[in-house]
């Protein structure tokens, strides 16, 4: 079963991607912090992981930058931001 990775500060939001995807046949894990991020990331080994940017802690661009290091898991952004600096900064991370 494939394992995908949400992480969301807004639990409502976290449960109803959760029973979409559990819906759809997916093994979903949840984390509302960068720093349960990372850990979970590292230590589940996900197959996809989508990803907020705004979250408490260290922010959704610092978790892709550390996960982008140690692993080439996809990683799908979701942000409520709509600046074109924000867009632009996390396509710089899809490359690294």
């Amino acid at each position: 079963m494939n394992k995908i990775l949400v992480v969301d500060d807004d639990k409502n939001l976290l449960e109803v991607i959760k029973y979409n995807l559990v819906n759809e046949g997916y093994s979903v894990i949840l984390a509302e912090t960068g720093t349960q991020a990372v850990e979970i990331a590292r230590q589940e080994k996900p197959e996809l992981i989508i990803l907020d940017v705004m979250l408490p802690g260290i922010d959704g661009f610092e978790v892709c930058r550390i996960l982008r290091k140690e692993m080439s898991v996809p990683i799908l952004i979701l942000s409520a931001k709509i600046d074109e600096i924000d867009k632009v900064v996390g396509l710089e991370y899809r490359c690294r």
